[in-house]
């Protein structure tokens, strides 16, 4: 009875079960130690001019960084390469069902993959154990941190889309020796990516394209590439840098209701232009400089800077002709008092050389005082009036005054005549006035246009 029940068991199960197992049992068997240089020498094929069939797959943890400034990407991903290793077969019913094993990836060959864009080696230690199953298949896992370059595209920044290779081949074998195959197709690869993805750091991913480029001469080698397309979560940089940009530019117009007498308008242009400066700094760090095409936001900046150092020149133009206008005012006013003090001075001085008595001055004064458009006979009328003691010697000291008075008069005449019409007081005010009217639609005109054409260029950049 119990014979039978064994027997049953063995056609069931096929191992014996009083047997005990062990994967060690498997290691001895295959021969398979760390001092057994069997199977780590040379390739595992049993005919040379067989190549080993690797298959590749790659799965996308996380964005790390993204560092445009030094064309940088920086992807946690998982790697598993699958390949046949020939010397290695065993019957699982002989080892009571094991099936697979793991033991230390030193103890058999490996294919010497490595990725083309790798630009710093991976500081996280591999994994220290690979897989075996009983018909020769050998599987490695591993996870990397990768720094690879990947040259972007920052003309349509920060509403830009970027994808990023990881091209997969062997260092020294050619496809003669190896044939590298990836295992999953771009939709399989895409969608276990992101069930698996943890940190996407600033960045949405969209999906990963698998490209086999298999080489027909087997002298070349076979590359397998991931490219990794990503779009940039775009809000912060809208809100940090575009918006702040616009209220400067806002600000600047709101200027024109500063007045244009002080100096205040002109302080504060400059500290908008100077904030707009500021932010174009922090801009060179962030893009590189080694871009075919200036970016849209690097015109947007330049732009608006533009406008804004033109609107600071109008107004020094503006104070300037400002000041004009308030000197012509205070040279005229100074001319009318010198002549006035040289009417006063010649006046008494004539007087004074020819009686030489102090009493003329008052005489003198009344007939400075006297409007010019009295005619000089009254002054002699006046004269004669004051004085009939003295009529015949102060009618001669009259006479040389209404000379000189009428030399005055000349004098003032040419100058009045030779001012033209931009000598009258307030013309350069009137005209600021205008400057500024017309300055100010030119100003919104022009600002709203290059708005317009910046945001129509970057929605066609999107599109393409």
């Amino acid at each position: 009875m119990l014979t039978g029940f064994l027997f049953l068991l063995f056609l069931t199960d096929g191992v014996y079960p009083e047997r005990n197992c062990s994967y060690q049992d498997v290691l001895n068997h295959l021969n398979l130690t760390k001092n057994n240089e069997l199977y780590s020498m040379s390739r595992p094929v049993k005919n040379y001019k067989q190549p080993t069939q690797v298959s590749l797959e790659l799965l996308l943890y996380a964005i790390l960084d993204v560092v445009e400034k030094d064309q940088k990407f920086i992807p946690y991903v998982w790697t598993v390469m699958r390949w046949q290793n020939e010397y290695i077969s065993w019957d699982p019913n002989e080892f009571c069902g094991i099936d697979n094993v793991s033991l230390p990836t030193e103890v058999l060959w490996k294919p010497d993959l490595t990725i083309e864009e790798m630009t710093e080696k991976d500081k996280a230690p591999p994994s220290p154990y690979l897989t075996i199953n009983n018909k020769g298949d050998v599987e490695v896992q591993n996870d990397q941190v990768l720094v690879s370059t990947c040259r972007m595209q920052i003309y349509n920044f920060p509403f830009d889309i970027q994808s990023c290779n990881l091209s997969f081949k062997s260092i020294i074998h050619t496809a003669k020796d190896i044939r590298l195959q990836p295992s999953d197709n771009s939709s399989e690869a895409t969608e276990w990516s992101r069930e698996v993805m943890r940190t996407q750091y600033e960045w949405l991913f969209i999906d990963m394209i698998v490209t086999a480029n298999n080489v027909s001469d087997i002298n070349n080698q076979d590359v397998v590439v991931y490219t990794i397309t990503m779009k940039r979560r775009s809000v912060l940089y809208i809100v940090n840098f575009l918006v702040p940009i616009m209220f400067f530019l806002c600000l600047d117009l709101a200027s024109f209701l500063i007045s244009d007498s002080g100096g205040e308008k002109l302080s504060f242009k400059v500290t908008v232009l100077l904030a707009v400066t500021v932010l174009q700094l922090i801009l060179n760090e962030i893009l590189p400089s080694s871009s075919n095409k200036i970016p849209l936001i690097a015109l947007y900046c330049i732009g608006i800077f533009a406008l804004m150092l033109l609107s600071l020149l109008e107004t020094i133009v503006v104070m300037y002709l400002m000041e004009k206008d308030s000197a012509c005012q205070d040279n005229g006013a100074d001319n009318d008092q010198n002549l006035s003090e040289d009417c006063n001075k010649k006046g008494k001085v004539s007087l004074h050389n020819h009686d030489g008595e102090m009493k003329k001055w008052t005489h003198c004064a009344c007939v400075c005082d006297v409007s010019a458009e009295e005619p000089p006979s009254e002054l002699l009328s006046m004269a004669r009036e004051g004085n009939s003691s003295q009529l015949t010697d102060e009618s001669n000291a009259l006479e040389k005054v209404s000379d000189e008075l009428r030399e005055v008069e000349k004098t003032l005449l040419l100058i009045l005549n030779n001012k033209n019409e931009d000598g009258k007081p307030g013309y350069w005010t009137r005209m600021v006035k205008t400057i500024n009217k017309f300055f100010f639609i030119f100003y919104v005109t022009v600002a709203s246009l290059f708005l317009l054409v910046i945001f129509l260029m970057w929605n066609l950049a999107q599109d393409e």
